[in-house]
């Protein structure tokens, strides 16, 4: 097969079984060819800056990590990635938080190898594959259109907070503990989250909202 009809992708799964359970079941798709294996989040963004993967498999259920803010970032790095969201559980905010950041399909990690496989590529040309239950959420959620900040993480409405006190990235950094490399990553997902351009846009509609408590 022409080098140039391959498929390339990475799995993202903290657990070794799901990588070689992939591999298992992609063995007879001579048409798609996992380039490489990420277990957390930082090998994932790394992996995804080197090898520009096609198509990538997220397990969102790693303990270590929230899936929609890794597929923010994984589109961040890389946005002609097309992803497919692998899951245990039929949660309905998880399935319509990953599918508007950015992921294009979403399955049950209990699919056959064929379903898998027909996924991967209806994927590649950047056609959703949905589980019943994620059309069922995704119907809801336009029924009833979320509040602004809904879908914020813990960590996220921690960060939002910090910034309607009026705290720069610099000192939201210092307050938490981490860098303000992060801090500035978890801002970027707060407004595109917020559907806003700006801190201080994010920061009046907190307030008008009430979207997070400030003591």
């Amino acid at each position: 097969m022409n080098r140039d009809n391959i498929i390339r992708i990475i799995t993202i799964d903290h657990h070794p079984l799901a990588h070689l359970g992939i591999e298992v079941m992609l063995r007879n798709a001579p048409d798609i060819w996992v380039a490489g294996q990420a277990h957390n989040a930082a090998e994932a963004i790394r992996l995804c800056q080197e090898i520009c993967p096609d198509v990538v498999l997220l397990g969102l259920n790693m303990p270590e990590t929230d899936g929609v803010a890794l597929t923010h970032d994984l589109l961040r790095v890389h946005p002609g990635t097309s992803i497919l969201a692998l899951t245990c559980a039929d949660r309905a905010n998880s399935i319509v938080n990953v599918l508007q950041a950015g992921a294009i399909s979403y399955l049950f990690k209990n699919v056959s190898a064929d379903t898998l496989i027909k996924a991967i590529r209806t994927t590649h040309q950047r056609q959703p594959v949905l589980t019943p239950e994620a059309m069922q959420a995704l119907v809801r959620a336009s029924r009833h259109p979320r509040l602004p900040g809904e879908d914020l993480t813990e960590r996220e409405r921690e960060i939002l907070a910090l910034m309607v006190k009026g705290l720069n990235n610099t000192k939201i950094a210092e307050r938490l503990g981490v860098s303000p490399f992060t801090v500035k990553n978890h801002v970027s997902r707060i407004l595109d989250k917020m559907a806003v351009a700006s801190r201080s846009e994010a920061v009046a509609l907190a307030v008008q909202h009430q979207v997070v408590r400030v003591d």
